[in-house]
């Protein structure tokens, strides 16, 4: 499946799609500020202004944080305020995070930014804009994050790269050693910024990693949920099934979309396939599948339909400008609870959930390819010489393995919450930690996907041999990519890098390829 992706994102116009965030965090496209942003966030700033010359305290503007709300700064120590803010909230820990989720976030934080409801000066935002285009990516950290207010401190080891300080990636040297914000910023004739009145809360006050991670997450499932269903089919033809049962009039007696659709795409990549069982006249053939492939587009469709909502959930989150305090329009200055991550975190681990399903019923398909007494004629593990050979009997086990990983990621993060700053903040949504769990659950169902591919193309060759019939056109593609880079079964070989070809071929979408070529439109 192909996505467009815009060589360049507006901010400010329109609002942002999925699409512009994986076009920045992925694919490198430019950033440029809209004259109507311009316009609102210098109005926005002069409320600001306005506020901070007031005798009266205004949080976040002339007062402290959090616990401290309720300490007044002077007007001298102001700067001295936010870069104390931004110091100490970028207090990560752990393993750096991967490039496309710090871009994601810094995107959606620039968003807000933009918006106009933050309150910060335009050249916030131009050099916010300047450092993400320049390709220089801020070290951001596993831990640090409770998902309320935000992310904290995966925005603030950002905003430290405002203020040249921190260490960053380059776009010229990605996977190389770290270097210093100063001397990144430097080279790409970007100054430092020195931060004013409410900056500091304006750059880390929001849900961004998050819902960065929401993003990217929705774009890998919307070709992973394809290749399941193509998965479940070769399974199906590869075991001599039936597809009466993906028939559209069985599937409208429970019409939901996604399993419409996953049923649809099922019997696409079936037609024409000489393997599977058809009722005929007068001749018997098997009544039933088992569960794992008769139940496919049950299982995969509520997964299409999980994901459908959480992409209504990003849409709204997309359109959001998620700050405490915020400008509205009418130049009032508001405390508010927007910050917190509860919508998006759910969602996250809805999708854990459903990705650990997927997986899981993946590979009892997969189980039964090297069971003789369930795979209808093929060799025991599917092996070459059984007893010489093991054939793909570890595979199953390495695929059982993530499998169950998967279960134990899809315990909800948003369930836990541990109060912090002094019980000011007092319950926590954990939704970074949701985003970090899922993008690891995301990864495991492409292997055990792969696994299963490589299971039915194998099962394929014994197919050929024995003479059955030939397979669907579509299944045949995708066997005849798989032999570009994995031999047919003719001796047991070293089987990991095996599988890592046959994930490889997944998230490359030369599967997706594959199978557009063979059926001549792409699946939905």
């Amino acid at each position: 499946m192909t996505a467009f992706h815009p060589a360049t994102v507006v901010l400010g116009d329109a609002p942002l799609t999925v699409a512009d965030v994986v076009s920045v965090a992925r694919h490198d496209a430019r950033i440029t500020i809209s004259d109507s942003s311009r316009q609102r966030v210098a109005a926005s700033r002069r409320v600001i202004e306005d506020l901070a010359n007031d005798t009266r305290p205004h949080y976040g503007i002339s007062t402290g944080f959090g616990a401290l709300a309720n300490v007044q700064i002077p007007v001298e120590k102001r700067q001295q305020l936010q870069r104390s803010l931004i110091r100490s909230h970028a207090a990560g820990t752990g393993s750096e995070v991967e490039r496309e989720v710090v871009r994601a976030l810094m995107l959606l934080r620039l968003n807000t930014l933009a918006s106009g409801r933050t309150g910060v000066r335009l050249e916030v935002v131009e050099t916010y804009a300047a450092i993400i285009n320049a390709g220089i990516t801020p070290v951001v950290h596993e831990y640090g994050s409770l998902g309320c207010s935000g992310d904290l401190s995966p925005l603030a080891h950002c905003a430290l790269t405002l203020m040249g300080e921190g260490h960053v990636r380059t776009a010229a040297e990605p996977d190389g050693p770290t270097v210093p914000a100063a001397t990144a910023l430097a080279a790409a004739g970007i100054e430092p910024l020195v931060l004013a009145e409410k900056e500091g809360l304006a750059l880390i006050n929001g849900t961004d990693g998050m819902l960065g991670m929401l993003c990217l997450a929705l774009t890998d499932l919307a070709s992973l949920l394809t290749i399941a269903d193509v998965s479940a089919a070769a399974s199906i033809e590869g075991l001599t099934g039936t597809d009466a049962v993906f028939a559209a009039d069985l599937h409208a007696l429970r019409p939901h979309p996604g399993q419409a659709t996953s049923a649809a795409n099922m019997l696409r990549v079936l037609e024409n396939s000489q393997l599977v069982q058809r009722p005929r006249e007068g001749e018997f053939t098997r009544v039933q599948d088992a569960y794992s492939l008769r139940c496919a587009p049950q299982v995969h469709g509520a997964a299409r339909d999980t994901a459908a909502h959480a992409a209504r959930v990003a849409s709204v989150e997309l359109v959001s400008a998620i700050d405490n305090p915020v400008v509205l329009p009418d130049g009032r200055v508001e405390s508010n609870g927007n910050f917190h991550g509860a919508p998006i975190g759910y969602v996250l681990d809805f999708l854990a959930i459903a990705v650990a399903d997927v997986a899981s019923i993946s590979e009892r398909r997969t189980d039964r390819f090297l069971d003789v007494t369930r795979n209808h004629g093929l060799p025991p593990f599917l092996a070459a010489d059984a007893g010489l050979d093991s054939g793909l009997m570890i595979a199953q086990y390495t695929a059982a393995g993530i499998v169950s990983e998967l279960k134990r990621l899809a315990a909800p993060a948003s369930v836990d919450s541990i109060p912090s700053s002094a019980m000011q903040e007092d319950h926590v949504s954990m939704g970074w930690a949701a985003g970090r769990k899922l993008r690891r659950s995301i990864d495991g169902l492409a292997r055990v996907l792969g696994i299963e591919l490589l299971a039915s193309t194998r099962a394929l060759d014994f197919r050929a041999a024995s003479g059955l019939g030939e397979p669907a056109p579509a299944t045949a593609a995708i066997h005849a990519l798989f032999r570009t880079r994995i031999p047919a079964p003719e001796t047991d070989i070293f089987l990991s890098p095996t599988i890592t070809a046959a994930h490889e071929l997944i998230v490359s979408g030369a599967v997706h390829s594959a199978l557009t070529g063979a059926l001549g439109a792409p699946l939905d």
